[in-house]
C-alpha cells in the first residue's frame, strides 16, 4: 500500500516537498520530480507571486515561508520558521488562526493525493509538523475532504525520525545509487 512521506512543508516548512513511497520504494516520477506539491495552485493563495515565477502556489500559503510573511504583515517582528514556531508554542493567537489556516490548506492538496492513490499512511516531517494546530487543522481537512473509503485505515502521524528524516532520507539515496553503481 502506497505511503505518502511529507518531509520539511509535508516537509513542511520553508517550502513544501513530499516523497511517495509505494512497495518500499520511492518513487520518482517520469523526470524524478513525483512529489513536488509546492506548486499546487490553491484558490486560497489567489494572485500571490511565487518563487516559482508563477502565482497562487501551496506555498505562498501553508509554508513557514508564508506564515513568516503572513505574520509580518500582521506587524509581527518575524524573520524565519522557528520564530513562527515559537509564537504558536507561547499560543499567540494570530500565529494560531494562520498556523491552523496553513494546515488545512496542506490539507486541501493532500485530500486529491489521498483519492487518487489511497495510500496507508501520510507521515509529516519539518518544522511545521511538530506544531499541534497545524497537524490537528491538516488531518481535519484531510478526513473531512477526502473519501471516507480512503481515510478509513489512513494512518496520519508524525515521521518518526522527525527533523533527522530528510537526512535519512537522502543518505540512503546516496547509498542506493552508488550500490547501483559498484553493480554496474
Amino acid at each position: 500500500m502506497p505511503a505518502i512521506v511529507t518531509p520539511n512543508a509535508p516537509k513542511v516548512g520553508t517550502a513544501i516537498g513530499a516523497g511517495i513511497v509505494i512497495d518500499g520504494a520511492v518513487y520518482r516520477g517520469s523526470s524524478g520530480a513525483a512529489g513536488d506539491i509546492t506548486h499546487t495552485r490553491v484558490s486560497a493563495a489567489g494572485d500571490l507571486p511565487c518563487s516559482c515565477g508563477n502565482r497562487g502556489c501551496l506555498e505562498t500559503v501553508a509554508s513557514g515561508a508564508a506564515l513568516v510573511r503572513l505574520l509580518r504583515a500582521e506587524g509581527y517582528d518575524v524573520t524565519s520558521t522557528p520564530d513562527v514556531i515559537r509564537l504558536v508554542r507561547d499560543a499567540d493567537p494570530t500565529a494560531m488562526i494562520l498556523t491552523r489556516a496553513a494546515g488545512r490548506h496542506l490539507g486541501e492538496v493532500l485530500c486529491a493525493v489521498v483519492n487518487f492513490f489511497n495510500p496507508g499512511a501520510i507521515y509529516l516531517g519539518g518544522a511545521l509538523s511538530t506544531l499541534e494546530p497545524f497537524v490537528s487543522a491538516f488531518r481535519s481537512q484531510v478526513y473531512e475532504g477526502a473519501h471516507p473509503l480512503m481515510t478509513r485505515d489512513l494512518d496520519i502521524s508524525p515521521a518518526a525520525l522527525g527533523a533527522d528524516a530528510i537526512l535519512v532520507g537522502i543518505s540512503r539515496q546516496i547509498n542506493d545509487r552508488l550500490t547501483r553503481q559498484v553493480r554496474v
